[in-house]
């Protein structure tokens, strides 16, 4: 029923539209989230709020759920905390001693919550550098959760799972469902255990959910062509609609992946026992058969449920020692049966990619190398290698391959679509490349192959990585829809994610339809209806959001801390940002962003060009602009409010000229800046910095002209001259 007809419904229509609603759905909904599907709105809500109620006395209220964050129960042992109510105000507070008692103050430079004083009574036992989880009620301070000391850096991952609410731990149903589970027998599944698949990831993974395999293909009408297998594991045999673990799943919507751990969307009995692909060991899988001719474009493709036992857990270095020609205990059996002809299969894969202009990013990601206590060691660039792309090329072919078998059987699903770019990014990206003097095509649009040309362009460009930021940022968001509009990016006109179940709410929903509409046996699920697709998609792309933000708030807080002992040196970067208030820096090494506020920009007043991003000084012409190569002071980096401030060198060069040897303990790089009470804020701190030094030179000054102007102190005037 659309959205139209419920606006005109008697109520009669709108409880059997919301009936029809919650029984065809598979998790727990909101009346929130009943009223966005079915357009109810207004003074109609009270009467929706009706209908529910009738509905919970006629015993339908195991299918609606109250609105909250993780649970309706509160523990409060760390790590345990569930949040009770939407209307409950947490915050996140960093506890600072005062003479008074002491005071929680804000865990970042963007919270706009002050901070409350609070009287440390010893109950909660608090120290100096103490974060913790608090609310307010009553006009006092409740604390919910100790997080732990600030300066331990396993604490900042907690700091965002409690900042954005992300779903930490799993209800006692859902575990006891877990761990219940076991292998199915092979029954009617296909026995693929003889197959020598491969699962290929990084040294640090603990789940494997995706195991592959290639060979030649040996029909004669396909010359040059591979038959590839690509097995997943079979995580709709133990999560089944609408129970437990299901529903917990649904409330992550998918795992989150920090530096130091995971939050995983299914409990660790599944997502690293029994629905990991580990060597040697009988798994359920959902495989996909692919015939792929010698360009690499899909003939023929046929999904089946499988057991599969995997020959051996390979990482992605080892995978590309072994293409390069250095092969261990591990590969060197197998590398002529089943690397070699991977590889194979990816290089052909690669041909269809470069036909048909998938847009190639170079976008690096940062990897935290950590000691043996936990403490930062290093954060160095994530090396990308070809054996990532082998595998990330087998992936999307299976993915489409699942996209098509639904589409053929007309079955409703949720695609991973990406828009094409919204025309007034587009343009606004064409007239910064303008001004970097990079060639831009002369379209109205841009396809794939088109900002591909203009990547390649650039390639020899001091710009290139803010080129490659830019044309990432010109892009539409890739969401979750029942809608198929194809993938932009990746130039498919049709593509879902199947591969990994264990960690997307979305490939779980896609595995139920593939086995129900192939009737591949127990675990599917009936048609659901477009309005709860949409409902499903909406949410997951929500929560895909959550964890993309709260991933990169904690490497920013890695970062600062990182550079919290670096203050002082002199670092390579680039403008990667321009505002009304300052630049953005962007360091070359490590990918760390500060700021540099418009005030301290040297020897000019700086006029803000918002059209081409720069600042033009108004005497000087100097120009500031954005992907500008720029050399920078680490002036201060600060882990509490996850914030870093730098100084352009050539502007704190001159400064530093005739500064006494008094006014150099201020900008000493072992004596972080600080606030009259404390509160660490890098800004803050060298706006004060900057001040103490302005007042001392003028004091200087002063002295020097009195000196020189008062007959009073000169030594000969001992005497009234009058006499």
């Amino acid at each position: 029923m659309s959205h139209d007809v419920i606006k005109d419904t008697t109520e009669e229509e709108l409880k059997e539209a919301v009936l029809k609603l919650i029984t065809n759905s598979h998790h727990l909904v909101t009346k929130h989230e009943i009223a966005k599907v079915l357009g109810v709105k207004g003074a109609r809500r009270r009467l929706l709020k009706h209908i529910l109620a009738e509905l919970k006395e006629e015993g339908y209220g195991s299918k609606l759920r109250k609105k909250h964050n993780i649970s309706d129960n509160k523990e409060t042992d760390k790590g345990k905390f569930r949040y009770r109510k939407d209307e409950t105000e947490f915050h996140l507070g960093l506890f600072q001693q005062r003479r008074s008692g002491g005071k929680l103050v804000p865990c970042h430079r963007k919270d706009s919550f002050p901070g409350v004083s609070y009287q440390n009574d010893g109950m909660h036992n608090l120290i100096e550098g103490d974060v913790v989880l608090y609310h307010l009620k009553g006009g006092k301070v409740h604390i919910d959760v100790k997080l732990g000391s600030i300066h331990d850096p396993k604490v900042f991952s907690l700091m965002a799972i409690y900042a954005h609410r992300l779903p930490y731990n799993f209800n006692q149903d859902a575990l006891s469902l877990a761990s219940s589970g076991n292998v199915p027998p092979l029954g009617k599944r296909n026995d693929l255990r003889n197959i020598p698949l491969v699962t290929i990831d990084g040294e640090d993974a603990r789940d494997f959910d995706d195991a592959v395999w290639a060979q030649p293909d040996s029909d004669p009408r396909n010359v040059g062509g591979w038959r590839i297998i690509v097995a997943i594991a079979d995580v709709a045999y133990y999560v089944r609609p609408a129970d437990a673990l299901d529903r917990e799943a649904y409330l992550r919507g998918n795992s989150v992946y920090f530096p130091d751990r995971v939050v995983p969307m299914l409990p660790e009995a599944l997502s690293n026992e029994l629905c990991s692909l580990k060597p040697h060991e009988d798994r359920a899988c959902l495989a996909v058969e692919m015939i792929i001719d010698n360009q690499g474009k899909i003939k023929s493709h046929r999904f089946k449920r499988g057991l599969m036992r995997s020959c051996a857990r390979l990482t992605y270095t080892q995978v590309q020692n072994a293409i390069n020609g250095t092969l261990d205990e591990v590969t060197k059996p197998i590398y002529e049966d089943v690397i070699k002809p991977l590889y194979g299969a990816y290089k052909t894969l690669l041909k269809a990619r470069h036909k048909r202009g998938t847009l190639d990013l170079n976008i690096p990601e940062r990897r935290v190398a950590f000691d043996e206590r936990g403490f930062i060691k290093n954060i160095v660039p994530r090396e990308r290698l070809d054996s990532h792309q082998l595998i990330e090329e087998m992936m999307i072919a299976a993915n489409v391959a699942a996209a098509k078998t639904l589409l053929v059987k007309n079955w409703p699903t949720l695609f991973r679509i990406h828009d094409t770019p919204d025309a007034a990014r587009v343009e606004n990206l064409r007239m910064l490349l303008k001004s970097f003097k990079i060639s831009v095509p002369k379209a109205q649009s841009f396809s794939p192959l088109q900002f591909n040309q203009i990547l390649t362009n650039s390639v020899e460009s001091p710009y290139m990585r803010l080129i490659n930021d830019l044309v990432l940022r010109s892009q539409a968001q890739a969401r979750y829809a029942p809608q198929n509009i194809g993938h932009f990016g990746l130039s498919l006109a049709q593509y879902c994610h199947f591969t990994s179940p264990i960690r997307r709410y979305s490939d779980l929903v896609v595995h139920r339809a593939l086995i129900e509409a192939l009737e591949l046996g127990e675990g599917g699920q009936s048609m659901l209806p477009l309005e709860v697709l949409e409902m499903i998609g909406d949410h997951i792309s929500a929560t895909e959001r959550v964890a993309a933000t709260a991933e990169r708030e904690v490497m920013d807080r890695y970062l600062a801390s990182y550079l919290e002992k670096e203050v002082g040196k002199s670092f390579q970067g680039s403008i990667v940002g321009v505002s009304s208030a300052g630049l953005f820096i962007g360091l070359d090494d490590n990918g760390a962003q500060g700021f540099v506020p418009k005030s301290r920009l040297p020897g000019d007043y700086y006029i803000f060009d918002i059209n081409l991003h720069r600042y033009i000084g108004s005497r000087t012409k100097r120009v500031y602009q954005l992907g500008q190569p720029v050399t920078v002071l680490l002036e201060a980096a600060d882990s509490i409010t996850c914030s870093i401030a730098f100084s352009l060198e050539e502007e704190v060069s001159k400064k530093r000229k005739n500064v006494s040897e008094k006014d150099k303990r201020l900008i000493h790089p072992d004596r972080p800046s600080r606030t009259k009470k404390g509160v660490s804020n890098p800004e803050l701190g060298l706006f004060h910095r900057d001040r103490i030094l302005e007042k001392r030179r003028k004091k200087r000054e002063k002295r020097k002209r009195t000196k020189a102007e008062s007959p009073l102190r000169h030594p000969s005037s001992d005497r009234d001259p009058g006499n």
